[in-house]
């Protein structure tokens, strides 16, 4: 019997003993580890260009996990090409616009958000009412960034491109006639000319569509003053008083012309998109 008690004795030290050396090992690994932690973040901290390398490292080997597990590339910074915003974050008014046009022309509102947030940012800087502005988008095009007419005017604001190719100059070239922002803003500078050459909305609207040398413009302004007064009421603004009678158009010469354009009495007056052509914006 004491020959077994004194084997038990001898297994609880070697077993205590080998407990207290794996906690002084692991106590030590953990002390190795935070001081080569802390090693490294003072290495990073006073070098930014390994830690901004290390950074680039990880995320690619994150992509490139992320592709071969999704089997699709990844593009963070595609969100940047979207034209889109969280129309919740507007002020009131615009809000409720955005919301509105969604409704009606059946357009998703986060696109719808950026480009009424544009259409105030330019309406104030321009002096015009930012409503008139989305009215006549809503009448040019429904919204459709792609939209292109019979005669070439094309996107949001459907402004005629080969005629103000030099508007599009600072954005790259004609074809930044088919980024929304960028249409418009070109659009909202051949208005501002427009109403400032014919002294008054309705008489900048008739030039606008290209019928300034018409003797009406089918239709085209009253469409844009209704859709205007629609998105003022959508707004919480106040309503619009009747627009006057327009007076008789004088006849304008464009580039494209080379004497007044009047259509016979007898025959039907050129469609907008027609008139349009007719139309060098300024």
């Amino acid at each position: 019997m004491p020959a077994l008690a004194k084997a038990f004795a001898a297994m609880r030290t070697f077993a205590s003993d080998v407990t207290d050396g794996f906690l002084e090992i692991t106590h030590n690994s953990f002390a190795l580890l935070g001081l080569a932690v802390a090693f490294v973040a003072i290495t990073l901290f006073a070098r930014p260009d390994l830690r901004l390398e290390g950074e680039a490292h990880l995320r690619d080997w994150l992509q490139a996990r992320q592709v071969a597990v999704i089997d699709m590339p990844t593009e963070p910074d595609a969100i940047d090409r979207a034209t889109a915003s969280n129309p919740k974050d507007l002020p009131r008014e615009q809000a409720a616009v955005a919301f509105w046009l969604s409704k009606k022309y059946r357009v998703a509102p986060e696109p719808l958000a950026a480009l009424v947030s544009e259409a105030y940012t330019l309406g104030q800087s321009n002096k015009i009412d930012p409503t008139l502005i989305l009215a006549i988008m809503a009448i040019e095009s429904s919204f459709n960034p792609f939209a292109q007419s019979a005669v070439g005017a094309q996107g949001l604001m459907q402004v005629m491109t080969s005629v103000h190719t030099d508007k599009y100059e600072n954005f790259g070239g004609r074809l930044a006639a088919f980024d929304p922002v960028t249409n418009l803003r070109v659009g909202v500078k051949v208005l501002k000319d427009a109403i400032g050459r014919a002294g008054s909305v309705e008489g900048g609207l008739r030039h606008y569509v290209g019928a300034a040398n018409l003797p009406n413009d089918g239709g085209y302004a009253a469409k844009v003053l209704a859709e205007h007064s629609r998105l003022r009421q959508a707004a919480g603004l106040r309503a619009l008083p009747p627009a006057a009678p327009a007076a008789p158009a004088q006849p304008l010469l464009t580039v494209k012309q080379t004497a007044p354009q009047v259509a016979p009495a007898a025959e039907p007056v050129a469609s907008a998109s027609e008139q349009v052509a007719l139309n060098t914006n300024l």
